[in-house]
């Protein structure tokens, strides 16, 4: 049996077009047409969510307030950087921007299927700085910090390569786990700048996460 994906799109030719293309990949698939059903349906056990932000009932950031136990990707007709923002710090692991290619969906939605199936190394030392990755969790000497989505896999894929030098756009295709040309980097300032206000004690002059002038981002040394 197939990853149970749940999917919530109000057009039902969509819905019924991918809904077939998916389960030809050998994915078991529900789908649901307005936000309410789906929100309803999402309290049973699935893997993955695909959600249309516009639904007829509500909208997708509405739901993704309401449900945060299972990884959700966007559907989007707009790219536009605030709104992808948005969704992402509402814990949507990834979106993806209509019209888009299956086999672009199927490539996000496996990276995210296989990153909740690895087992790291259960804590990660950076500094005064623990990540918990069993946990998903980060903690500033014994404070707790609070990462988006986004921002927690920014770290995580950052230490988990501590001697590697991440460009930009290879540090989000690594993160969505797609090539370098499905990658849009413009938002990644963004997130490197609300992350470092986080996690470091001075974000103007970084130690943990330190850019290499010209290549990238890389872990510091000597923490």
């Amino acid at each position: 049996m197939g990853s149970k994906i749940l999917m919530i799109e109000d057009d039902k030719s969509i819905a019924m077009s991918l809904k077939f293309c998916l389960e030809q990949e050998g994915f078991e698939v529900t789908a649901t047409l307005d936000g309410t059903s789906g929100l309803e349906e999402s309290k049973k056990n699935y893997d993955l969510i695909l959600l249309d932000l516009n639904l007829p009932d509500m909208h997708g950031f509405d739901f993704l307030r309401l449900q945060k136990e299972t990884p959700v990707i966007c559907l989007t007709a707009s790219a536009e950087e605030l709104s992808v923002i948005e969704g992402l710090e509402l814990g949507a692991y990834d979106y993806i921007t209509k019209p888009f290619k299956v086999r672009e969906l199927i490539a996000r939605m496996n990276a995210i299927l296989r990153r909740r199936d690895l087992k790291p190394s259960a804590r990660i030392t950076l500094g005064n700085l623990t990540i918990y990755t069993n946990l998903a969790k980060v903690k500033k000497a014994n404070d707790e910090i609070f990462l988006t989505t986004m921002e927690y896999k920014i770290l995580l894929t950052l230490a988990t390569n501590p001697n590697m030098i991440f460009t930009r756009e290879k540090l989000l295709a690594d993160i969505w786990d797609v090539k370098e040309e499905y990658v849009n980097d413009n938002t990644l300032t963004v997130y490197m700048k609300r992350l470092r206000e986080k996690i470091e004690d001075d974000p103007n002059h970084p130690r943990i996460i330190v850019t290499v002038r010209g290549q990238g981002y890389k872990i510091g040394e000597n923490l």
